[in-house]
């Protein structure tokens, strides 16, 4: 076997472990993004000589917003408020951008790139399958310690989202190949079931309704997406409030907490309070650190002792007393650390992903804006990206599906033909 195909092997396992680890418990991802940066990192040094005229990383806009924001994140430091260990903490949790340029850089073929997404769809196979084994009372020997009803590794957030956007992703390559339709329709109607009626996630509830939503309105003539994609939401949670009791109670759940939390407009400690009382209360602080300083922000890793000083004489009973907490809000995050250009960047990051998938494929193409539509929506009531597990989730999967979409109009040598939604 030639040093050349040995190096292909080694690549195409890495690139699987990363497809399949989102899909298991936090070690395996902390695992397999480790492989994976020192993998892309030493490629991509190699290839420095060569000049690529097929590299996606050259091709794209993605790849360059996000060392873009990695750039600006890194210069934060100059100004940043908190020590440079809980600096480079945090740096270190936003850098799992890089595993989105990383992948576009590891995948060099259609073929690998659809090895790769049959590694991603088996393991999601598999989570799915725990799930569902939990729920019809069979004892899962891989799930010791659970940690919410009918979840494997995660928490029912995490696992929600995940497989939420999964049922997305392979309800619109279900045509590809990559594996039976019949399996491709199968695991996205069962995923959505196990979401909507299994799981408790609230931020999930509203994903599932966005990618069903998006799904209705792809498949429906151009003048009637629009009135699909607002009636589709709206008359799936009208079913799930009148045959769900579970959605009907976190419904209720957050109406209550939103009213208590505007009645008391106070909440005290994240163990005590309301989910969404601390949710209202860390945004209200996060604006008003973000008033402070909107032009450069506070610095990396710098949100909790900012927001401190908004809190008062509750701020260690409400965000603890450490600085590595976050306000479950990625928007705000991103502007309490950087400013309004921080947010301004990363909306401009996501546009760049809707300006890269024009051409692509149909199928890539709304799989690679299912992920995007989950991110935006997500980073709305969570840290999304900089969280572990749900964001390395994103990153990885959004990387798969653009390699997978620039690699496959590459080989149909029409990287430059845009094609409609």
């Amino acid at each position: 076997m030639s040093f050349a195909s040995i190096s292909r092997n080694l690549r195409l396992a890495v690139l699987c472990l990363a497809a399949m680890a989102i899909s298991l418990p936090i070690a395996w991802i902390s695992l397999s993004k480790v492989l994976l940066i020192v993998t892309g990192l030493l490629v991509l040094i190699a290839n420095l000589p060569i000049k690529d005229k097929d590299s996606a990383l050259l091709s794209l806009w993605t790849p360059r917003l996000i060392l873009l924001c990695l750039l600006l994140f890194s210069l934060s430091f100059l100004w940043t408020e908190v020590d440079q260990q809980t600096a480079w903490w945090a740096w270190l949790k936003h850098f799992k951008l890089i595993e989105i340029v990383l992948i576009l850089g590891l995948v060099r073929s259609a073929q690998e790139s659809r090895i790769t997404l049959v590694a991603f769809a088996a393991a999601q196979v598999f989570l799915l399958a725990s799930s569902w084994a939990l729920f019809a009372g069979v004892a899962v020997p891989w799930v010791t310690d659970p940690i919410g009803k009918n979840v494997v590794f995660s928490s029912y957030l995490d696992q929600s989202i995940i497989l939420a956007t999964s049922a997305a992703i392979i309800w619109h390559l279900r045509s590809e190949t990559l594996f039976p339709r019949w399996l491709a329709i199968s695991f996205s109607l069962l995923a959505m079931i196990n979401v909507l009626l299994l799981l408790e996630g609230r931020t999930g509830y509203l994903v599932a309704l966005v990618m069903l939503a998006l799904a209705a309105m792809w498949a429906m003539p151009k003048r009637w997406r629009l009135p699909t994609f607002v009636v589709t939401p709206l008359v799936s949670l009208l079913v799930l409030v009148l045959f769900s009791a579970q959605v009907r109670d976190r419904i209720a759940l957050s109406i209550t907490e939103s009213q208590n939390y505007a009645i008391q407009s106070e909440t005290i400690s994240p163990l005590t309070s309301s989910s969404m009382g601390w949710r209202f209360n860390a945004w209200h602080r996060s604006s008003q650190a973000l008033q402070e300083q909107p032009v450069r922000g506070h610095g990396v890793g710098s949100w909790t002792p900012a927001v401190k000083k908004f809190e008062g004489a509750k701020a260690i009973e409400t965000f603890g007393g450490d600085n590595f907490s976050n306000p479950h809000q990625e928007y705000l995050l991103w502007g309490v650390e950087l400013g309004v250009p921080g947010i301004l960047l990363l909306l401009l990051l996501m546009a760049s992903v809707v300006h890269d998938t024009r051409h692509f494929s149909p199928a890539y193409q709304r799989a690679s804006l299912s992920i995007l539509a989950t991110m935006s929506v997500a980073c709305l009531f969570n840290s999304a990206i900089y969280d572990d597990l749900m964001g390395d989730f994103l990153c990885i999967s959004l990387g798969l599906l653009m390699a997978a979409g620039y690699r496959e109009a590459a080989q149909a040598r029409l990287p430059g033909i845009a094609k409609p939604l």
